[in-house]
């Protein structure tokens, strides 16, 4: 017996460029539509889910780094902006 399942969710066809779909492509988990790709990679996460998961002796170390990252991504997208 084979039974076959469809999703009856409206849906929406988008264009993107060959440089975002090579990237969606290269996240994409076996067994993974583009949706379900798209949903993970957006979905909000709480960080209240992490409190008390690191040690108090960490948090400036982690809280430095981030800080650094966001400052790079901030240069890093400044800088494509010129190109």
């Amino acid at each position: 017996m084979c039974m076959h399942t469809r999703n009856l969710m409206p849906t929406r066809t988008i264009s993107i460029s060959e440089e975002a779909y090579r990237r969606l492509k290269a996240l994409k988990r076996e067994g993974e539509s583009f949706s379900d790709v798209i949903l993970r990679i957006t979905s909000k996460s709480s960080v209240w889910g992490l409190v008390g998961v690191l040690p108090k002796d960490r948090v400036d170390e982690v809280e430095e780094a981030i800080a650094d990252n966001r400052k790079r991504f901030r240069e890093a997208l400044s800088e494509r902006g010129r190109s």
